[in-house]
């Protein structure tokens, strides 16, 4: 009896620990009871009533992303173009992602092919190349609403890739070519353009310094003229002043009356107008005479 009863103890304590769970983080366990839903364990220690309750299924609550194969589709102009797709989504309520749909995976593959076709068909080739996001943005509002009852929420689906036929493809690289050669013509004019802009303004500023440099120059050389004159004229006055206050002698007035008439006859002029103060001086005559043969 007592080896019965450890036995059934050992047993006890086995199904005890076979039945204890621990829930990681961001997981979920739907449980049954007798094959019907019982309730859902959120993380943490959990204990599974033995032979009653069972573990439905394992959902994990972080964001999946699901990468889909290129589906074909033809856009309303009658071009077919492979387009692959990337779903980004979460479960939101385990209960409906366990019993709300079989193969919820696959059912979202295929609701995203169908919602694609729907797009596109009502677009052209070049605005389905062109309009990727708005693209993005009618998938992942359809989709939300429909898996909302599978307890899915999508949160964006992304177009992967976009490849139109063979032909379109060349006839596009083509196009991509020559629409880079305009702008490299174009960046190239620009380029000479602000070139010679830059030249002529460069000789235009050269041709003002150069006019400002003559210009300071004359007005510069005027300027030293000016003082010049105006130094000439003060030493004149300066000598007038000096002699009025020395008040001469007539003696040395008739000197300096001889010596202006020195410098008059110095010229080349034929007659000689004697100032009627000189002319009742004795030798006036003789005095120019030698002062024109010394010269």
């Amino acid at each position: 009896m007592e080896y019965v009863i450890i036995g059934l103890v050992v047993l006890a304590l086995i199904i005890i620990i076979a039945n204890i769970r621990i829930v990681p983080q961001a997981n979920a366990y739907v449980v049954e009871k007798l094959g019907i839903y019982d309730t859902t364990w959120t993380a943490g220690f959990h204990f599974k009533i033995p032979f009653i309750s069972r573990v439905a299924k394992v959902v994990s609550l972080k964001e999946q992303v699901v990468d889909f194969k290129p589906q074909p589709v033809i856009t309303r102009d009658n071009v077919t173009m492979q387009i692959d797709t990337v779903v980004f989504f979460q479960v939101t309520d385990s209960k409906l992602f366990t019993y709300g749909v079989e193969r919820p995976i696959s059912a979202i593959e295929n609701l995203t092919a169908t919602t694609l076709r729907n797009i596109i068909g009502e677009m052209e080739l070049d605005s389905t190349l062109t309009s990727r996001d708005v693209i993005n943005t009618k998938i992942t509002a359809t989709l939300d609403e429909a898996t909302d009852k599978w307890g899915i929420k999508v949160n964006r689906v992304e177009l992967k890739n976009i490849i139109p036929p063979k032909d379109i493809q060349e006839a596009m690289e083509k196009q991509m070519r020559a629409e880079r050669e305009r702008r490299e013509s174009i960046l190239r004019a620009e380029g000479e353009k602000r070139s010679q802009i830059l030249i002529a303004e460069g000789e235009k500023e050269s041709a003002i310094l150069r006019a400002d440099a003559v210009k300071e120059q004359k007005i510069r050389e005027a300027q030293g003229e000016a003082e010049a004159i105006l130094a000439v004229q003060r030493a004149l006055a300066d000598s007038i002043r000096i002699m009025n206050e020395a008040d001469p002698s007539q003696k040395v007035l008739t000197l300096k009356s001889l010596e202006a008439l020195e410098k008059v006859a110095d010229g080349k002029a034929t007659k000689i107008i004697i100032p009627s103060e000189l002319q009742n001086l004795a030798g006036l005559v003789t005095a120019v005479r030698e002062v024109a043969d010394n010269k």
